[in-house]
């Protein structure tokens, strides 16, 4: 997932070079390219950060069948 981003990040940037005012690349640089890929990357990014959370849950619970201290 990682070559795609930076691939796709590289054709962006060489299409906002290339845009004749640096506003228009910019734009494109920011439309294109950073807005769309974080999305994307977040999106992929949520099978990762619910298995997280819930591990980390699953680790702050007590554990009723464990040994006891007494």
């Amino acid at each position: 997932m990682w070559i795609v981003a930076i691939g796709w990040m590289y054709v962006v940037t060489l299409m906002a070079a290339t845009e004749p005012t640096v506003i228009g690349g910019i734009m494109t640089f920011f439309g294109y390219g950073v807005l769309p890929l974080s999305i994307v990357l977040y999106l992929a990014g949520a099978r990762g950060r619910r298995a997280r959370r819930e591990a980390r849950q699953k680790a702050a619970q007590p554990n009723p069948g464990g040994p006891t201290a007494t």
